[in-house]
């Protein structure tokens, strides 16, 4: 199947009624770039609960990142009308280890999850990785490009994230809509092109 060009418009699309819609979990480490993807794509304004960090989550969640002043602490929700009949829901869920029930409980219903990771703090997107296999999710993994982040070989990627062969593996910056945007198309196809599991 294959997927028309995304078009942007200042106005959210009115939705019909008749469109398919999918749940799509937005993944990943602390500070990875989830709440920017999710703000940067949806259509309409985007639900967050971001709070400004205090010193009470020093030695809890890492605040070794610069400029990072708030944190997801529920989730954030964005819609995208990737086509004309095709609605994502994004549900993007917080990165701290502390909160990975909340990620379980989001992940209910959803198809696939993208999963950003940043090349600085790879063995922080390890856990996540493993949770998402856990609950059964098809991911596509997208490395956000961070400014000043090394650039590591796919091949590379794949090993020390032990990604098998099917799994996508992307580049995108969060804060650019067409290349979230793109990311989140790979994952999509991913999604329709799996073969489906037989029945047990």
């Amino acid at each position: 199947m294959s997927l028309p060009a995304f078009a942007a418009s200042e106005a959210p699309p009115t939705l019909r009624g008749d469109e398919r819609t999918a749940k799509i979990l937005v993944a990943g480490h602390f500070g990875a770039g989830k709440t920017t993807l999710v703000h940067c794509l949806s259509q309409i304004t985007p639900v967050s609960t971001e709070e400004v960090m205090t010193s009470a989550a020093a030695g809890i969640d890492s605040t070794d990142l610069p400029h990072k002043t708030t944190t997801t602490v529920a989730m954030d929700f964005g819609r995208l009308s990737l086509t004309d009949d095709l609605v994502l829901y994004l549900f993007g869920a917080p990165g701290q280890p502390r909160f990975y029930p909340v990620l379980e409980d989001l992940a209910v219903g959803a198809l696939g999850a993208l999963v950003l990771a940043d090349t600085r703090r790879l063995a922080d997107t390890y856990p996540i990785l493993q949770l998402v296999e856990d609950l059964g999710l098809p991911y596509t993994v997208a490395i956000n490009r961070f400014d000043g982040a090394p650039a590591v070989p796919e091949q590379r990627l794949r090993e020390v994230m032990d990604l098998a062969a099917q799994t996508p593996l992307v580049t995108c910056d969060a804060r650019d809509r067409a290349s979230a945007r793109d990311a989140l198309i790979v994952l999509v196809r991913h999604l329709l092109t799996r073969t489906p599991e037989p029945a047990s």
